[in-house]
């Protein structure tokens, strides 16, 4: 039996043949040096003198280890896998490589605590890591993302792939951080050091460690009359050390965020990351701060830093206005006018007031009741506090508003002067009022 094959047949199988014959002799070198591929070094590795960028082959990748075994002039070492890309053709490495090849030898030194690296190059993405300051990353190449803002101005910088000493890999934006560049030792042949990003932060830091009231306060303080009910504590900005929160309330404003860092946008000026406060520092002791509501409008706050204690202030005076009163109420307790009626104060700095209808209504209205509270707080200024002790301020039940009276303890009793067109101004009374209703009771019941 014979068979016949035509020319075309033949030469197929041929060819199919050669492949194969191709295939398995490629299969056996490959086998014969062991390389599984060639990767592209991502961090240096001095003591080989190997620098990012270099394309080195690659024998083995352990998962146990995480190590790849690579090929160098001395032999084979051991490598983290995150210190090289996957392992490819040759061909395919250099074409890689090339990815990474503006920023090689490129590295950076971090100047902002906390400055968060993350998942995508856009301000609101989610961090992957929080850089230290003056950690050493790696820059691997630039990326297109959305602007970072400070209010309404640009920062200046660009967005970075980065790779941290551990392996983490993210985008972080340019602005904090400060480039370099290393020779085949690993010394820096070019760029900041990490002493001089140091530097750049004191100033931030320092203002952080203290706590921030509105100047209104200084001012209460340095002319020795505190207002309790404008003094309060809980009024300010500050850093809690503990729980990394940045916290600022005031009378409109409350906000909590966790603080990561800040950035240096000016001579002066600071924001802080993903919250909506902008700092500029005018001296040691005074800053500006810029509120930045869910409106969009921005809203100024002059804060002084005071080493005095504010709550020890604020009871100091609630105390010296106590005596004030219990001195008042020791002449007394109860003055008697024949036309104003019957003034009795009450050891709680409560008060009854009988038969005061002629004050009805040029001082009191005609729904205002027969007593209520007392207390003080106003001041005089200084011409006025020649001729009177000081404020006396009336609620009374039944009305709405307060009625204030300057009083003056004389030898026989105590004189009220109706201060209802009296000029006050920041609680202290600086001008008396047109033709002031005067009133004498002589003390006793």
């Amino acid at each position: 039996m014979t068979f016949s094959y035509d020319s075309a047949k033949l030469r197929s199988m041929r060819k199919i043949g050669f492949v194969s014959v191709l295939i398995l002799t490629l299969s056996l070198l490959s086998s014969c040096s062991g390389i599984m591929g060639y990767s592209v070094l991502l961090w240096n590795i001095p003591g080989q003198e190997l620098q990012d960028g270099d394309v080195v082959p690659v024998y083995i990748k352990s998962n146990i280890s995480h190590v790849y075994v690579i090929g160098t002039a001395s032999g084979k070492i051991e490598v983290p896998l995150w210190q090289l890309t996957e392992p490819q053709s040759k061909r395919k490495a250099h074409k890689t490589a090339a990815k990474y090849s503006e920023y090689r030898h490129k590295y950076a030194y971090v100047a902002l605590d906390g400055l968060p690296m993350r998942t995508e190059p856009v301000n609101t993405a989610k961090q992957v890591y929080r850089l230290r300051r003056n950690e050493n990353v790696k820059l691997l190449y630039k990326g297109t993302g959305q602007p970072v803002m400070s209010g309404q101005r640009k920062l200046e910088g660009e967005w970075l792939r980065i790779l941290t000493e551990d392996g983490t890999q993210g985008w972080c934006f340019s602005y904090n951080l400060r480039s370099f560049e290393t020779d085949k030792s690993g010394q820096m042949i070019s760029g900041e050091t990490p002493e001089e990003t140091e530097i750049q932060n004191d100033e931030i830091n320092g203002i952080l460690t203290k706590v921030w009231y509105p100047d209104s306060y200084l001012a209460m303080i340095n002319s020795g009359r505190v207002d309790p009910s404008r003094l309060i504590p809980s009024y300010n900005f500050s850093l809690n050390s503990e729980s990394k929160k940045l916290l600022f309330n005031m009378p409109k404003v409350y906000g909590s965020w966790d603080y990561t860092g800040a950035v240096k946008t000016d001579d002066s000026k600071y924001t802080f990351n993903d919250i909506p406060i902008v700092i500029t520092i005018k001296n040691d002791s005074f800053i500006v701060l810029r509120y930045i509501g869910e409106d969009g409008k921005p809203e100024d706050f002059n804060l002084v830093a005071i080493d005095d204690d504010i709550n020890a202030l604020v009871q100091a005076e609630k105390d010296r206005r106590k005596k004030e009163y219990e001195q008042i109420f020791i002449v007394g307790p109860s003055f008697r006018s024949s036309n104003y009626g019957q003034l009795t104060l009450h050891e709680d700095q409560t008060f009854t007031w009988n038969n005061n209808r002629l004050l009805v209504p040029s001082v009191l209205s005609s729904s205002a009741r027969n007593g209520g509270t007392v207390s003080i707080n106003f001041f005089l200024n200084r011409n006025l506090a020649a001729i009177y002790d000081g404020v006396l301020t009336f609620k009374f039940e039944g009305m709405n508003s307060e009625v204030n009276f300057l009083y003056k303890m004389e030898e026989g009793g105590l004189r009220l002067e109706d201060a209802t067109g009296a000029v006050i101004k920041n609680n202290i009374v600086t001008e008396r009022g047109l033709s002031p209703l005067v009133l004498f009771f002589s003390k006793g019941s």
